[in-house]
This record gives C-alpha cells, sequence and structure tokens, in this order.
C-alpha cells in the first residue's frame, strides 16, 4: 500500500484466479491499476468493471432486465413491468416533437428494447428515425432482434454524433455512468480509489481537493459520489442537440437531499438476481453498479450549457400528467397491478424523478404539468 493511503474498512476482495469472466476482469483491472502507479480511481474502475469490451457488466452475456429473479435477471425497470409506461410517455414525446418541429428520437442505453418498441408503437410515422445509442454489443443485438419489425426506421450509434435534431429519451441512464467516490475522515477528504492487495482488489483512500458541490454538515465520517461524467454528458448533448428536447427518468434527488448530513453512506449500490448490496468489490462484472442522479447539477449543468428546464418532478405525477390512468382503462387487472408500481410512493412512483430540458425555447410540457419541483432542485 502507498504511503499516504488510506485502507477502508470495507475491504471485500476479488481474486484475480484464471477461468470465469470475472476473474479475467479482475486482471484486466488489475493491470490498469498497475500501469496507473498502483491506484486507480473508482470511477475508472466503475467504467472497467460495466463497459469493458467483452467482460463488463453490460458486454456479458446475462440477461439484465426482467421482472423475476427465475427468468436469470437482475432487476426490472419501468418498460418491462407494462407497456402502459411507454404509452404514456409517448404523449411527452409527441408534444416535445411537435413543439421543436423535430421527427427523431434519440434514446440512451435502450437496455431490452421494451421502451424503444412501446414509443414506436405509439407514435406511428410521426417518428421518421429512432436512433439507439448502446455501448453493449450483447445488448444491441438482443434489441435488433426485438425491434427487427420496424424496419430501417431504428438505427444504432456508438456514440453521439456531432449535431442532432429531435427528442432525446433516457430512462436508467444516468445511474449508470462511472461515479467519483468521496470520503471524509476525521474531518479531512480522500477520493477512494482500488488497489490490488495480496491479489485481492481493496479501496484505499488519497486524500484530495476534490468536495461535494454542497458542505456538509457535522464532523462526522461521510461517504458519498460526485457525478463529473453524468454532467459532461448533459454539457455534450446540450452542445450538440441543435433543437428538440431530452428527458431523462432516473432515482435520484436534489442537491439538498443527496448531501443531507444524514446520508453519510451514499448511494451506491449494486444490483444481482433482484438482491441489492452495496459492495462493488464483489462479483466483479456479473453485477450491476449505480448511484443516484444529482438533479439539481443535471439542471445546472444544462442551463449553463444553453438548455431550457422545461421541468422536474416525481414519475408518478409525470405518468398521471401523460394521462397513464386513462390508458389504463380497460387494461387486464395484471396491467393495473403493474401500474401500481410504477406511480406508487412506496414503489417506484416517489423514487423516481424525471427531468426535462429543451434547445430552442420554452413550451409548457406535458409532463410537468401538475406537480413540477422546479423549485426544489
Amino acid at each position: 500500500m502507498r504511503s499516504g493511503e488510506r485502507a477502508s474498512p470495507h475491504n471485500r476482495g476479488v481474486t484475480t484466479e484464471a477461468g470465469s469472466v470475472t476473474s479475467a476482469l479482475g486482471a484486466l483491472i488489475a493491470q490498469s491499476i498497475a500501469r496507473s502507479g498502483g491506484w486507480l480511481p473508482f470511477d475508472r474502475f466503475m467504467a472497467l468493471a460495466l463497459y469493458a469490451p467483452g467482460l463488463g457488466y453490460y458486454a456479458g452475456p446475462s440477461r439484465k432486465f426482467g421482472s423475476m429473479p427465475s427468468s436469470g435477471s437482475d432487476f426490472v425497470t419501468a418498460p418491462e413491468l407494462t407497456p402502459l409506461f411507454g404509452h404514456a410517455f409517448a404523449r411527452q414525446v409527441r408534444q416535445a416533437l411537435d413543439a421543436s418541429g423535430t421527427d427523431e428520437v434519440w434514446e440512451f442505453g435502450a437496455g431490452s428494447g421494451a421502451l424503444a418498441a412501446q414509443l414506436l408503437e405509439t407514435l406511428g410515422d410521426r417518428v421518421r428515425s429512432y436512433t439507439i445509442v448502446e455501448l453493449s454489443a450483447t445488448l444491441r443485438a438482443r434489441q435488433q432482434h426485438r425491434l427487427k419489425d420496424f424496419g430501417d426506421r431504428v438505427r444504432w450509434a456508438d456514440e453521439l454524433p456531432d449535431a442532432l435534431r429531435g427528442v432525446v429519451v433516457g430512462n436508467e441512464v444516468l445511474d449508470a455512468m462511472p461515479v467519483k467516490l468521496l470520503h471524509r475522515v476525521g474531518g479531512a477528504w480522500h477520493e477512494r480509489g482500488v488497489v490490488v492487495d495480496g491479489g485481492a482488489l481493496r479501496f484505499s483512500d488519497r486524500q484530495t481537493e476534490l468536495r461535494p458541490p454542497l458542505e456538509v454538515d457535522g464532523p462526522h465520517d461521510y461517504l458519498t459520489e460526485i457525478h463529473p461524467q453524468a454532467l459532461a454528458f448533459i454539457r455534450t448533448l446540450a452542445d450538440r442537440l441543435e433543437a428538440g428536447a431530452a428527458f431523462f427518468l432516473d432515482y435520484g434527488f436534489p442537491e439538498r437531499e443527496y448531501w443531507h448530513a444524514q446520508r453519510h453512506m451514499g448511494t451506491l449500490m449494486c444490483h444481482k438476481g433482484h438482491l441489492a448490496d452495496g459492495d462493488p468489490l464483489a462479483d466483479v462484472g456479473e453485477k450491476d453498479i449505480t448511484a443516484h442522479v444529482d438533479f439539481t447539477g443535471i439542471a445546472v449543468a444544462a442551463q449553463e450549457s444553453g438548455l431550457n428546464l422545461l421541468g422536474y418532478t416525481s414519475q408518478a405525477h409525470f405518468l398521471f400528467n401523460c394521462g397513464i390512468l386513462e390508458l389504463a382503462h380497460g387494461a387486464p387487472p395484471r396491467e393495473h397491478a403493474a401500474m401500481q408500481k410504477l406511480v406508487n410512493e412506496h414503489e417506484m412512483g416517489e423514487l423516481f424523478k424525471v427531468i426535462g430540458l429543451a434547445k430552442g425555447g420554452f413550451w409548457d410540457a406535458l409532463g410537468f404539468a401538475r406537480g413540477d419541483r422546479t423549485d426544489r432542485l
């Protein structure tokens, strides 16, 4: 261990023995640590764990999305619960297409392709082109199979183009962008990284000038995240979006809730087999790693980069505003039960938030007609 580094007591390791995807990924991470002088910042570790070609979680063959553990999936997202989600969301997308005079939709991280299918079914010919920006080759293949009936209206891209027009959508995308970990110990702030110790991956902290955007009250030890990659993504999107709007749905908080003094263990979480744990160094490459979204930071980055803030609200308010109750009329009981998960406060309705952004002028977005919480950002 390097001089001046602090070993975390939360130190479950992952050996790098050969013979599995996890161990091959562990070997790659160990090589990256060695090339970085023996210490790798957590955001770079998270990027490898999730996105290393052929080895990272999202590059692997396992089924990620599904409603039950018996399916071999790790977690469920709103479009997998019921098509009512996408059909309601489509009303907001249609309004945004009309307001911006565009006819293209761009989706980031389309997962199983469920949301794309629901939007395309509902919007029909109103969408001339639907482009999915997807880093995972395995997920892209599954999306292509699911969306084959929509023909050449659906396209795929590896990255943002230099310029785009249309409506951008992202469901549970921002939470999977790598984060930096900060740890206040004895009043001093440290950045958390990963080292190899005795053949295992372990956490190690170094003093840093980095800070959360808000001062955290109290003298107690405090672990949290900051989100430079997500903010950089929003700035890049703002720079390249010539006309249109963007809507992101994810779990998160405004900054006063995010860096509350009582949230002393941060929000970083892992998901595997529909179970959650807080140890990203265990089963590397075999589970998802996420962190809640700082929606205040997203809004500020957007506005500073030339986007207008259309609104910010809970998923429940957004879906109600988009007419999900009307769409559910006459639906079978199973769909009603799934809809309840989307909107109930103790399920996804309050935990998940929606933020809307626009390029080229402000307009009254349908999804934020009631319950807008922009004043809380």
